[in-house]
């Protein structure tokens, strides 16, 4: 999984140039584990590493570039986003 973490975040970085590696590595891991804990409520059936990979890429490519605003709106996520 760390292959595809690594990917996510390289890509994250690119899309936003304010977001720290640590920050990055956050935020993948929130939307990876976002999405596997959405689908599987849904009780739909896991489709494997890829089909997370491709949504997480998806909403990056997406969202990648606001991510960094999105603690002032949800201070929930702040403890695990600020550092």
């Amino acid at each position: 999984m760390n292959e595809y973490h690594e990917r996510l975040i390289r890509m994250l970085m690119e899309k936003n140039s304010l977001l720290k590696y640590e920050q990055a590595r956050t935020w993948v891991e929130l939307l990876w584990d976002d999405f596997e804990t959405s689908y599987a409520k849904a009780g739909r059936q896991y489709k494997g590493r890829e089909m997370a990979e491709r949504i997480v890429t998806q909403w990056i490519q997406n969202y990648g570039d606001k991510l960094h605003e999105f603690v002032a709106t949800n201070p929930k996520y702040k403890k695990y986003l600020i550092q």
